[in-house]
């Protein structure tokens, strides 16, 4: 073991465990020739020959893959020790995230405006669309209703997907994929504990693939968590000081897959409530009660089989619900915000790929959109003073040809016609040209549209009191031209280089209605943006490997002024290795660093640099693994850009956290 740094000794008042941790990983996570046997890795050449089905919903290499595809798998997620789905998708190039104390926001190629739901990228597990139709939402954060800890791997397509998925897919498609019971092939139960945040939480998981082909997952999961006590100000009112016992957070989940032959069906359900320590949307500051919740349905019945050689048939039906709710306190009276979605539909797919020069797919979607209903109940009374109950469908039918037009070269159209009832009729166009300029090299020129349809809050939420409907809203469209560069330099190391520009026009945001006074969504803005994104792969041997990033984006709005929380500069680095002593050990390094952001009111909240850091090892005499986590290791104050309906103008996030957990496979 190698001698440890003067700076790592420990304090004669006792041991500070972040610090053991830091030490302890430190000593052990040199890079070796020699893995330990139990431990999966993957070369390069086998990382990049990982299959993608989320780009064109059928599998394809990722050469073959129109976009700047990424993957994240099990491995990573254990390596660095993730446990929400934006921590994941943060790592990834041209991507950020921005977290309120309420809910966490994913930020894609320089826009993520503080408050936004994620609701212009589309968020699914196995495929199936977990964005609701009320608030368009794409969970990132402990709302999203599956557990880490069940997830196989994670696909991002960055840019216009609306040529194949329709509404939502602007910026991106993000696919959690799920484990099988055969990966289990028995349980596995964890639980872990987080300070200062006092968080708990478990999961049990069963799992089994029968002789007969059938596989079976079972899961059950549950967290809580104290929070941490913050100050805020709370601007004109005068009021400032800590939100003790505020900050408090639990969630359920619940997980089922099951398939069988050609026969595959899931069901992902969640529950989470979240306090609210910083009176959101302006309401009574430093009062406790105050929260917001989220529970979330989706499933899907699917059926995929080949019809012939060279046909393969996809049909299934879906359905999801969320139901949302929060307790706010205006001059001392609590009201309540329930609101209600659901939807179901069914999809046909059709892929024939037995020609050699083409690969043709065609697919019809329908989704009805049925129970969305919003209100406001003044409790006290009981008097529900909003209600608003409204529905809706969308229909969409999309095709694209993968032509190959010689050996090294490839041409990809596509375009999705959607239909819905509140925008009407709308095209989504795709294109591509993808050469293989040698076994090591891919070059790929890309175009794409998508649009985004306003949801049920933007287009009809009324209380006549701050804010007013607006039934005529147009949908959002976007448009991106894109160039990407992928070089296998050596067998052992890959570079990415894509550089893009993308204008968004009928941006919907929260304007003023001039009849009314009152705050109404409106689409009258537009944003554009060009930036480049280097990414580079480096594997060891002995099971090391180096991921890094770096992205450079130049957002715009109308006046030529930058957006609020779009940084300039994001830069990841990733770093992961087996542990050279213990037996069945492995650590994760991390550094994250993000530039300053503009807040809504034009000042300026400064970059920060975040290291975590993970380490994992074998308990023999109990059979367990111990899993340790230290999140901000250097104990970082930074903020982040709040809404303009916070009292806040930036957010302080959580210092330096440490948690342990145990994991046993049975």
């Amino acid at each position: 073991m190698p001698d440890l740094p003067d700076r790592c000794l420990l304090p004669e008042n006792g041991v500070r465990p972040w610090r053991l941790a830091f030490c302890l990983a430190l000593a052990f996570s040199l890079p070796s020739r020699a893995a330990p046997a139990d431990l999966t890795t993957l070369s390069l050449e086998q990382l990049m020959d990982l299959p993608v089905v989320s780009a064109a919903r059928y599998e394809q290499r990722q050469t073959e893959v129109a976009a700047a595809a990424s993957i994240l798998t099990r491995a990573d997620i254990d390596a660095f020790g993730w446990r929400t789905l934006g921590d994941a998708l943060a790592s990834l190039p041209g991507l950020y995230q921005t977290y309120d104390r309420q809910y966490g926001y994913l930020g894609a190629r320089g826009y993520g405006p503080p408050g936004d739901l994620t609701a212009r990228v589309l968020v699914t597990i196995d495929g199936n669309r977990v964005n609701d139709p009320l608030f368009d939402s794409g969970p990132i954060d402990r709302a999203f209703p599956l557990d880490m800890g069940l997830v196989e791997r994670i696909e991002f397509i960055p840019g216009p997907g609306g040529a194949v998925y329709g509404q939502n897919a602007m910026f991106g498609v993000v696919n959690v994929i799920t484990r099988s019971g055969a990966d289990l092939k028995g349980a596995e139960i964890e639980t872990a504990w987080q300070a200062p945040q006092n968080l708990r939480e478990g999961r049990a998981t069963w799992g089994r693939r029968w002789d007969d082909g059938s596989d079976v997952l079972l899961s059950v999961s549950g967290m809580r968590a104290r929070g941490e006590d913050l100050a805020y100000g709370f601007g004109d009112t005068g009021v400032s000081g800590v939100a003790p016992g505020l900050d408090g957070e639990r969630g359920r989940q619940a997980f089922l897959r099951a398939s069988s032959g050609p026969l595959f069906a899931s069901l992902a359900w969640g529950s989470r409530r979240k306090d609210d320590p910083t009176a959101g949307f302006r309401s009574d500051p430093l009062v406790g009660g105050q929260y917001q919740a989220d529970r979330y349905a989706v499933g899907q019945l699917q059926y995929q089989d080949r019809v012939t050689d060279a046909l393969l048939l996809t049909g299934r039906l879906f359905g999801g619900t969320e139901d949302y709710r929060s307790h706010l306190s205006y001059d001392g009276a609590m009201v309540s915000y329930p609101s209600t979605s659901g939807w179901h539909g069914g999809e046909l797919r059709l892929v024939a790929d037995g020609s050699e020069r083409h690969r043709l797919l065609f697919g019809i979607e329908a989704q009805q959109n049925t129970r969305v209903r919003q209100r406001e109940i003044d409790l006290a009374s009981d008097v529900t003073r909003v209600d608003i109950r409204t529905g809706g469908h969308r229909l969409g039918l999309y095709g694209q040809d993968e032509w190959r037009i010689t050996p090294a070269l490839a041409a990809i159209v596509g375009a999705r016609f959607d239909h819905d009832d509140v925008s009407g009729n709308a095209a989504s166009p795709r294109a591509g040209l993808i050469w293989q300029r040698d076994p090591a090299t891919t070059l790929k020129l890309l175009h794409g549209r998508a649009r985004r349809s306003p949801n049920a809050y933007e287009s009809a939420y009324h209380d006549e009191v701050s804010l007013t409907a607006n039934p005529s809203l147009p949908a959002e469209h976007v448009e991106t031209w894109e160039a990407v560069a992928d070089r296998r330099v050596f067998s052992d190391l890959a570079v990415r280089v894509s550089l893009y520009r993308w204008h968004m026009h009928n941006l919907i945001h929260l304007g003023n209605d001039e009849a009314s006074g009152l705050s109404q969504y409106q689409a009258s803005s537009s944003v554009q943006a060009q930036g480049a994104e280097i990414s580079a792969d480096k594997t060891w041997e002995g099971g090391a490997r180096l991921r890094g990033n770096v992205s450079v984006q130049d957002v715009s709005a109308d006046r030529g002024e930058r957006p609020a929380n779009s940084p300039v500069l994001l830069a990841r680095l990733n770093f992961s290795t087996p542990l050279r002593v213990l037996p069945g050990g492995h650590t994760g390094w991390e550094l994250r660093y993000d530039g300053p952001r503009r807040a809504i009111d034009g000042s300026t909240l400064g970059g920060y640099l975040l290291v975590n850091a993970r380490a994992v090892c074998d308990l023999k005499p109990i059979g367990a693994e111990l899993l340790v986590t230290a999140h901000n290791l250097l104990d970082r104050r930074y903020a982040q850009p709040a809404a303009d309906t916070n009292w806040q103008t930036g957010l302080e996030q959580d210092g330096r956290s440490l948690r342990i957990g145990l994991r046993w496979r049975l």
